[in-house]
C-alpha cells in the first residue's frame, strides 16, 4: 500500500529504539523509549499560501534525518511498518 501525505504533512519512518545502554546495560522492552528521530519518507504539496494560492515549499526534503516533538503527529501501520505523519510545525531539526 502506497500513503501520500496531503498538504503540508510528512511522512515519517521512526528511529529503532535503542536496545542497550552506552555502559552496555542491554534494556528490557518496557524501559525502552520511543525514539523522537527518523527518515523521512514522503512530502504532501506544502502549505497552501491564501494569499497567491500557490505551495510553499518545504524546509526538509525526502531522505533527511529529522528530529520531531515527543507527542506530535499520527502514528500509522502500513504493511506491518510503523510510521508516523507529522505536519512540518512538528518537526524540531535536522541530523546532519
Amino acid at each position: 500500500m502506497k500513503v501520500r501525505p496531503l498538504g503540508d504533512k510528512i511522512l515519517i519512518k521512526r528511529a529503532a529504539a535503542q536496545d542497550k545502554t552506552d555502559s552496555g546495560i542491554y534494556l528490557p522492552e518496557s524501559a525502552k523509549d520511543r525514539p523522537r528521530e527518523g527518515r523521512i519518507i514522503a512530502l504532501g504539496d506544502g502549505q497552501l499560501n491564501k494569499e497567491t494560492g500557490e505551495y510553499m515549499p518545504f524546509s526538509v526534503k525526502k531522505g533527511d534525518h529529522v528530529l520531531f516533538s515527543s507527542y506530535g503527529g499520527t502514528e500509522i501501520k502500513i504493511d506491518g511498518e510503523e510510521l508516523m505523519i507529522l505536519s512540518e510545525d512538528d518537526i524540531l531539526g535536522i541530523v546532519d
